[in-house]
């Protein structure tokens, strides 16, 4: 069957990125576009798009896979926490018994699930969360650092950051229980341990 130009990036972009994402294109490889399109089996076109995209998303940085200093993971949970921060406390406000009814599905899912189905119960509640903030800048903001969250959520589960569920546990609570200020505070100090304690393991 004939690989569509279309088809041939969304198949770079996503082999590109499951590979840096998994650690197999470590921090600071260089990616070569010749040797890509040869080993992904398309042409460089697609290859070049892909990595145009990836480095919007921030996992590729002058054509080489990012390696963030502290300084940068500072500033990307810096970002992170203000918008959170204010989605926690609008959900604490706004946010329906139904989607505090799947908040609490993915906290149990979290903790009953292995690694990657952890990563991913983890990735629903921060993005239930967000969502309650109402506001597409801020939406769109986060969903453009994805890949670079996930990176730094996969690092504390397999690390096994202590109190991890439990915080989110907290949040929850917070928010179920009508406590905006309370849940804005609890999710700013979930951030800044999750910040905190990547540096540990990546430094």
């Amino acid at each position: 069957m004939e690989i569509t130009s279309r088809s041939a990036q969304l198949i770079a972009y996503e082999t590109i990125r499951e590979k840096i994402i998994t650690g197999m294109y470590p921090g600071g490889m260089k990616l070569v576009e010749v040797q890509l399109a040869e080993e992904i089996g398309v042409s460089r076109t697609p290859v070049r798009e892909a990595i145009r995209r990836l480095e919007q998303e921030g996992l590729i940085k002058r054509k080489k896979v990012i390696k963030p200093s502290e300084k940068d993971l500072r500033h990307m949970f810096q970002m992170r926490t203000l918008i959170e921060s204010y989605a926690a406390k609008m959900a604490a406000s706004y946010m329906t018994g139904e989607r505090i009814a799947n908040l609490r599905s993915s906290i149990q899912l979290a903790q009953t699930s292995e690694t990657d189905g952890t990563v991913k119960a983890n990735k629903e509640f921060h993005d239930l969360i967000v969502q309650e903030c109402r506001n597409p800048i801020m939406i769109d903001t986060v969903d453009k650092m994805q890949a670079i969250i996930y990176l730094f959520s996969k690092t504390v589960v397999i690390h096994e950051r202590p109190l991890l569920i439990e915080e989110h546990i907290k949040i929850c609570d917070a928010i179920e229980q009508r406590q905006p200020e309370l849940a804005s505070k609890l999710m700013e100090e979930h951030l800044k341990a999750d910040l905190e304690f990547t540096l540990t393991i990546v430094e």
